[in-house]
Protein backbone atom coordinates (compact mmCIF):
# COMPACT_ATOMS: atom_id res chain seq x y z
CA UNK A 1 0.00 0.00 0.00
CA UNK A 2 1.32 3.55 -0.97
CA UNK A 3 0.98 5.91 1.63
CA UNK A 4 1.18 9.63 0.57
CA UNK A 5 -0.13 11.67 3.49
CA UNK A 6 -0.35 11.95 6.83
CA UNK A 7 -3.52 9.62 8.18
CA UNK A 8 -4.82 7.62 10.85
CA UNK A 9 -2.79 3.83 11.07
CA UNK A 10 0.06 5.68 9.33
CA UNK A 11 3.91 5.29 11.23
CA UNK A 12 5.33 9.66 10.62
CA UNK A 13 8.43 10.56 10.93
CA UNK A 14 8.15 14.20 12.04
CA UNK A 15 10.73 17.11 12.24
CA UNK A 16 10.12 19.83 14.70
CA UNK A 17 11.48 23.09 16.62
CA UNK A 18 8.73 24.04 19.27
CA UNK A 19 8.83 27.47 20.79
CA UNK A 20 6.86 28.48 24.00
CA UNK A 21 6.44 32.00 24.91
CA UNK A 22 9.23 32.90 22.21
CA UNK A 23 12.12 30.66 23.18
CA UNK A 24 12.89 27.26 21.51
CA UNK A 25 12.13 24.38 24.11
CA UNK A 26 12.64 21.57 21.97
CA UNK A 27 14.37 20.56 18.60
CA UNK A 28 14.28 17.23 16.62
CA UNK A 29 17.65 18.43 15.26
CA UNK A 30 17.28 16.70 11.98
CA UNK A 31 16.27 13.02 13.55
CA UNK A 32 12.67 12.62 13.07
CA UNK A 33 10.34 11.83 16.11
CA UNK A 34 8.32 8.77 14.89
CA UNK A 35 4.70 8.16 16.30
CA UNK A 36 1.70 6.37 14.78
CA UNK A 37 -0.94 9.08 13.70
CA UNK A 38 -4.07 8.92 15.23
CA UNK A 39 -3.57 6.85 18.41
CA UNK A 40 -2.87 9.67 20.60
CA UNK A 41 0.87 9.32 20.64
CA UNK A 42 1.40 13.29 20.69
CA UNK A 43 -0.55 16.16 21.39
CA UNK A 44 -4.20 15.69 19.50
CA UNK A 45 -3.56 19.97 18.65
CA UNK A 46 -0.59 18.73 16.74
CA UNK A 47 -1.95 15.36 15.45
CA UNK A 48 -5.18 16.97 14.07
CA UNK A 49 -3.44 19.52 12.15
CA UNK A 50 -0.51 17.16 10.32
CA UNK A 51 -3.50 15.54 8.85
CA UNK A 52 -3.31 15.55 4.97
CA UNK A 53 -0.05 16.90 4.78
CA UNK A 54 2.69 14.82 2.81
CA UNK A 55 6.49 13.98 2.52
CA UNK A 56 8.55 17.40 2.74
CA UNK A 57 5.62 19.01 3.90
CA UNK A 58 6.42 22.22 6.34
CA UNK A 59 4.27 24.12 8.42
CA UNK A 60 3.67 26.82 10.98
CA UNK A 61 1.28 25.19 13.37
CA UNK A 62 -0.02 27.01 17.04
CA UNK A 63 -1.73 24.65 19.22
CA UNK A 64 -3.69 26.37 22.27
CA UNK A 65 -3.79 25.25 25.80
CA UNK A 66 -6.92 23.36 25.56
CA UNK A 67 -5.46 20.82 22.77
CA UNK A 68 -2.05 20.42 24.85
CA UNK A 69 -1.61 20.06 28.10
CA UNK A 70 -4.61 22.03 29.09
CA UNK A 71 -5.29 25.14 31.52
CA UNK A 72 -2.65 26.45 34.10
CA UNK A 73 -4.54 25.41 37.26
CA UNK A 74 -3.30 27.27 40.75
CA UNK A 75 -4.95 24.64 42.76
CA UNK A 76 -2.30 22.34 41.44
CA UNK A 77 0.21 24.21 43.43
CA UNK A 78 1.18 23.25 46.97
CA UNK A 79 3.11 23.68 50.11
CA UNK A 80 4.54 20.82 52.05
CA UNK A 81 6.60 20.88 55.07
CA UNK A 82 10.16 19.51 54.20
CA UNK A 83 9.21 16.65 57.14
CA UNK A 84 6.94 14.82 54.81
CA UNK A 85 10.16 14.23 52.34
CA UNK A 86 12.68 11.46 52.77
CA UNK A 87 16.07 12.77 54.32
CA UNK A 88 18.24 12.01 51.73
CA UNK A 89 15.51 14.39 49.13
CA UNK A 90 17.30 16.33 47.00
CA UNK A 91 15.78 19.65 47.46
CA UNK A 92 16.34 21.83 43.80
CA UNK A 93 14.43 24.27 42.21
CA UNK A 94 13.25 21.97 39.27
CA UNK A 95 13.41 18.31 40.65
CA UNK A 96 10.88 16.58 39.39
CA UNK A 97 9.09 13.66 41.15
CA UNK A 98 6.01 12.04 41.74
CA UNK A 99 2.89 12.55 44.77
CA UNK A 100 0.25 10.93 45.68
CA UNK A 101 -2.81 12.89 46.84
CA UNK A 102 -5.01 11.91 49.76
CA UNK A 103 -7.33 9.92 47.28
CA UNK A 104 -4.32 7.99 45.87
CA UNK A 105 -4.02 9.63 42.70
CA UNK A 106 -0.01 9.92 41.71
CA UNK A 107 0.47 13.56 40.46
CA UNK A 108 4.28 14.20 38.83
CA UNK A 109 5.30 17.33 40.25
CA UNK A 110 8.48 19.80 40.76
CA UNK A 111 9.92 22.10 42.64
CA UNK A 112 9.45 25.32 42.52
CA UNK A 113 9.97 27.16 45.49
CA UNK A 114 12.16 26.37 48.76
CA UNK A 115 11.67 27.81 52.62
CA UNK A 116 13.12 26.79 55.57
CA UNK A 117 10.66 24.63 56.89
CA UNK A 118 8.51 24.24 52.89
CA UNK A 119 8.64 22.66 49.84
CA UNK A 120 6.07 24.81 47.16
CA UNK A 121 5.57 21.91 44.22
CA UNK A 122 3.24 22.35 40.91
CA UNK A 123 1.76 19.29 39.72
CA UNK A 124 0.37 21.65 36.61
CA UNK A 125 2.74 19.83 33.58
CA UNK A 126 5.55 22.51 32.75
CA UNK A 127 3.52 23.84 29.12
CA UNK A 128 -0.04 24.30 31.04
CA UNK A 129 -1.49 27.15 29.74
CA UNK A 130 1.23 27.85 27.36
CA UNK A 131 0.31 28.16 23.45
CA UNK A 132 2.92 26.12 21.67
CA UNK A 133 4.71 27.18 18.21
CA UNK A 134 5.57 24.55 16.49
CA UNK A 135 7.54 24.21 13.08
CA UNK A 136 7.38 21.09 11.46
CA UNK A 137 8.15 19.20 8.50
CA UNK A 138 6.88 15.88 7.10
CA UNK A 139 10.30 13.67 6.88
CA UNK A 140 8.79 10.19 6.13
CA UNK A 141 5.69 8.13 5.85
CA UNK A 142 5.50 4.27 6.03
CA UNK A 143 2.73 1.88 6.87
CA UNK A 144 2.87 0.86 10.47
CA UNK A 145 3.07 -2.96 11.00
CA UNK A 146 0.86 -4.95 13.00
CA UNK A 147 2.30 -5.20 16.09
CA UNK A 148 2.35 -1.59 16.07
CA UNK A 149 -1.16 -0.95 15.08
CA UNK A 150 -1.77 -3.51 17.93
CA UNK A 151 -0.18 -2.19 20.71
CA UNK A 152 -1.12 1.94 18.93
CA UNK A 153 2.95 3.17 18.99
CA UNK A 154 5.69 2.71 17.06
CA UNK A 155 7.97 -0.40 17.54
CA UNK A 156 5.07 -2.64 18.68
CA UNK A 157 5.45 -4.81 21.37
CA UNK A 158 3.85 -4.23 25.19
CA UNK A 159 2.12 -0.69 25.14
CA UNK A 160 2.91 -1.12 29.11
CA UNK A 161 6.29 -0.84 29.53
CA UNK A 162 7.50 -0.33 25.58
CA UNK A 163 9.21 -3.81 25.18
CA UNK A 164 9.21 -5.51 21.71
CA UNK A 165 9.67 -8.90 23.00
CA UNK A 166 6.56 -9.69 24.77
CA UNK A 167 4.49 -8.37 28.30
CA UNK A 168 6.72 -11.17 29.90
CA UNK A 169 9.77 -8.58 30.03
CA UNK A 170 7.69 -5.79 31.88
CA UNK A 171 8.97 -5.48 34.92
Amino acid sequence: MEIDSVQNGVVVGLEYGLWVDGEMVDDSRGIPLEYLHGFNNIINGLESQLTGLRVGDEKEIVVEPEDAYGPYHPEGVFELPKSQFPPSFPFEIGYPFRVRTEQGQILNARITGLGDEVVKIDTNHPLAGKALRFFVRIAGLREATDAELIAGRVGGGCAACGSTSGCDSCG
